[in-house]
């Protein structure tokens, strides 16, 4: 797999990947009713570096990094992956994951917090757990899942 960042050319792969997510409203706290541009410029925003993954020359999957605070709080970051379904458990978000990190460490960044993981997204919760973060807090109740409900939302952390 090769990680890369994103070119002008991307922006439709991107799309594929990250529309239906967004769609399915079930793993990240963003619109379902996003429009294309509206989803392309916050993953793409000018406050975050997004990177795209292929897998024999077809993008696969997406992450971004960027600060996770201003201040005293930018020597922590922030992550989103997203991965297509397609090519869900073939180690797509693992490897980006560790491309991330790298990167993160490469930025000066000496932490990385997700600020907002659905318990009900179980894949992901296991994956984060496996890599070295900890459940540092958790919001009961703090995401309206479209078919369980309203499930916790997980503070993660893990120094860098």
């Amino acid at each position: 797999m090769l990680i890369r960042p994103v070119v002008e050319s991307d922006r439709s792969a991107i799309w594929g990947i990250i529309g239906p997510t967004i769609r399915a409203g079930e793993t990240y706290a963003l619109d379902p009713d996003l429009s294309e541009a509206d989803a392309l410029a916050y993953w793409l925003g000018p406050d975050r570096e997004t990177f795209v993954t292929e897998d024999q020359g077809a993008i696969v999957g997406t992450y971004y990094i960027k600060a996770n605070q201003a201040g005293g709080g930018r020597h922590v970051c922030n992550c989103g992956y997203m991965v297509d379904p397609a090519a869900g458990g073939k180690g797509v978000a693992r490897r980006m994951h560790e491309h991330s990190l790298d990167h993160a460490r490469e930025r000066g960044f000496r932490a990385m917090q997700f600020n907002f993981v659905i318990s009900s997204n179980v894949r992901a919760v296991k994956l984060w757990t496996s890599v070295g973060f900890d459940v540092v807090g958790r919001l009961p109740g703090a995401f309206l899942h479209p078919t369980e409900g309203y499930v916790d939302a997980l503070v993660m952390y893990r120094n860098l």
